[in-house]
């Protein structure tokens, strides 16, 4: 189990003391009971499923977690109650929500604390701008042009205390400096809470409608399919990742002097293809060719992969075939989608003389031309066992002496542009040769730059 640190334990001490105070009002007699109980029983409901083994596995695992999938509710709370009775709605479904790791109890007192106060804040925002007024009464027609103000200002309200409670408890328990315990999580958050924000006011006028309480439960359907949608996408997304890991991991144990080669062209190809104003649906494809143009090599002896000398001829056969290797490894990956002919043709040549199947020209397929680039880039920019790095310019330089031959010219600018603008910080590992020293066998080879043809540029194996 976790310690939760000291300062973080006088922090959520702090916040469950100024929820208590928040939710004391509500309370005392002359408190609307019933819609508070209908409504911390909804968003206590709709927490539930996520505890229950049953329902998560029948969902395939992708139940929505924590608070965020069911701010309509609280934000309906927040435009229907008072404030105390509004931050009372909220602790009992936080309560109740799933933990995915330990502490638990900390863990469920925090999210309570934090919804309350947001709750709380969140009404009173509202009531200020005549929140409850404007969503009418019985049969009463409610003032939605104008009660669009309230609902907003309650999302913002909402995001604001929320992001800044989170911001402390990242700083006290991760020990995190404030800026960057902060920096970034309200622009992140600011538009699923004014989406949340609309849902909730639609909740609100329709629970106060002639049709009551009732009406205002269709709301939650629609929410809670698109937050198992949201939640499905980013698991999928979850397991793409996951592959793309595994297979370059696997690569980079089987050749050790290329680890952090991939990630670096997958980040060169990404800045090539932004360069040249690509759609952004097309870069993750763009990202997965760089990442796994090398995967082939899984397929080809490590002894050949590792040796320091001169490759023979038959072992050169051999490591050219890599790129037919990878195509058939990630052939049945169908969200790879257009990487899959970059992995396949990033060794073609703009002049025909590439391999596998000497494509030239537009024949060679976008992907495959920007993943050349970034390849040869980053081969001339990093050490090996076979050969030393070169400074960027001069490995600029040579890709532009190649471009027309070996490479596509608008690639080759393309990358130049976006260096001259983002810079390029090579890694040097572990296994590299670092500038001036030796590699891990204790001599400087030499004899495998004589085995590579002088008009390869990157100076790299095929």
């Amino acid at each position: 189990m976790k310690v939760v640190p000291p300062a973080a334990r006088v922090y959520i001490g702090c916040a469950l003391l100024a929820a208590g105070a928040c939710v004391l009002p509500a309370l005392r007699p002359g408190a609307p009971w019933t819609t508070i109980a209908l409504l911390a029983a909804l968003y206590a409901l709709c927490e539930l499923p996520a505890r229950c083994p049953l329902t998560s596995r029948a969902l395939g695992g992708s139940v929505p977690l924590g608070t965020g999938s069911f701010f309509p509710v609280l934000l309906a709370a927040a435009l229907l109650l008072p404030p105390a009775a509004a931050a009372l709605t909220a602790v009992p479904g936080s309560l109740l929500a799933r933990v995915e790791e330990p502490p638990a109890g900390p863990r469920r007192a925090w999210r309570a604390a934090a919804a309350a106060l947001a709750v709380w804040a969140a009404a009173h925002a509202a009531g200020a701008l005549g929140g409850p007024a404007a969503l009418g009464h019985g049969r009463g027609a409610p003032d939605l042009p104008y009660a669009l103000l309230p609902a907003s200002a309650a999302s913002l309200v909402l995001c604001l205390v929320l992001t800044a409670l989170d911001g402390g408890i990242r700083a006290t328990v991760g020990g995190l400096p404030a800026r960057a315990a902060w920096r970034g999580q309200f622009g992140r958050a600011l538009a699923p809470h004014a989406v949340h924000g609309l849902a909730g006011l639609m909740m609100a006028v329709l629970w106060r409608s002639a049709y009551g309480p009732v009406a205002g439960l269709f709301v939650l359907l629609p929410m809670y399919i698109s937050c198992w949608v949201f939640a499905q996408y980013h698991r999928e997304h979850a397991a793409h990742r996951a592959t793309i890991r595994a297979l370059v991991q696997a690569v980079d144990i089987k050749d050790r002097y290329t680890r952090g080669h991939s990630e670096r062209v997958g980040h060169a190809s990404v800045l090539i293809a932004r360069e040249l104003g690509m759609p952004e649906d097309r870069l993750d494809a763009v990202r997965f060719a760089g990442i796994l143009h090398d995967v082939g090599k899984l397929g080809v002896p490590t002894r050949v992969l590792r040796k320091d000398g001169p490759l023979t001829p038959e072992e050169r056969r051999v490591i050219e075939l890599h790129p037919e290797y990878g195509h058939e490894i990630v052939r049945g990956i169908g969200f790879l989608g257009e990487a899959r002919s970059a992995i396949l043709h990033h060794h073609e040549r703009m002049d025909g003389s590439g391999y596998p199947y000497g494509l030239r020209g537009e024949q060679i397929p976008e992907f495959a031309r920007m993943v050349a680039v970034a390849d040869a880039f980053d081969a001339m920019t990093s050490n090996r066992s076979y050969s030393r790095a070169r400074p960027v310019p001069v490995a600029v330089a040579e890709l532009e002496r190649c471009a027309g031959a070996h490479f596509d010219p608008r690639m080759v600018g393309a990358l130049v542009r976006a260096l001259d603008r983002y810079g390029w910080r090579p890694a040097v590992t572990a296994d590299e040769t670092p500038p001036g020293g030796t590699p891990p066998g204790g001599t400087v080879p030499r004899a495998r730059e004589a085995s590579t043809p002088s008009s390869t540029p990157s100076g790299e194996r095929p």
